[in-house]
């Protein structure tokens, strides 16, 4: 259900509500093009051919670890109009999301805890990538108008057989795309 916002309707965020995205985790993630429009390229015999657009996104995926150092990557898929990902972040030391009770200088600032949603975070790195991957098609295809997506599907990976099934789901993603619910010509089935 949508809510009031400064008078406006607005879509209730889909996170999880306690939950610090900056925080050490495994996270599934699936990003779209606006309106699923084919960008990336197209499934052929149930494999993924990924068009000179595709080949950004793709590249610039395999960026994401020299611009977040607490990011590694797994499992991860350039679909024709979605890319579906592992995004793991790890935090050496003391984790971001414990409470930051006192400042460099001895001072109690209290918690920070579920504050920093800013920098390291799942959104600033999603953000980021969509962020360069949409300048950078536009910049080479003044035609091609792309865009993304406002927003992007999340998921916590809480176990290893999760993560299982994740990367089968992901690995298996091409094989499956003339049933896929991001293929366009399933919309009105």
């Amino acid at each position: 259900m949508t809510e009031l916002f400064k008078n406006q309707y607005r879509i209730p965020s889909t996170r999880l509500a306690n939950w610090d995205y900056s925080t050490t985790g495994d996270y599934f993630v699936t990003i779209c093009t606006q309106n699923r429009k084919y960008y990336f390229g197209d499934v052929i015999n149930k494999k993924m051919h990924l068009s000179k657009m595709g080949e950004i996104a793709d590249q610039y995926w395999h960026e994401i670890p020299k611009h977040f150092s607490s990011v590694k990557l797994d499992e991860y898929i350039v679909m024709p109009n979605h890319v579906h990902g592992i995004v793991i972040i790890r935090h050496r030391g003391r984790d971001k999301a414990m409470p930051c009770l006192y400042d460099n200088n001895g001072k109690n600032i209290g918690s920070k805890r579920f504050q920093n949603q800013g920098k390291g975070s799942l959104s600033a790195i999603i953000g980021s990538f969509k962020s360069i991957v949409t300048r950078t098609i536009n910049r080479n295809f003044q035609d091609a108008n792309f865009s993304w997506q406002s927003r992007f599907y999340e998921h916590i990976i809480r176990n290893k057989k999760s993560l299982y099934r994740i990367r089968k789901y992901i690995q298996n993603n091409p094989l499956k795309w003339a049933r896929d619910r991001n293929n366009p010509e399933n919309l009105f089935m």
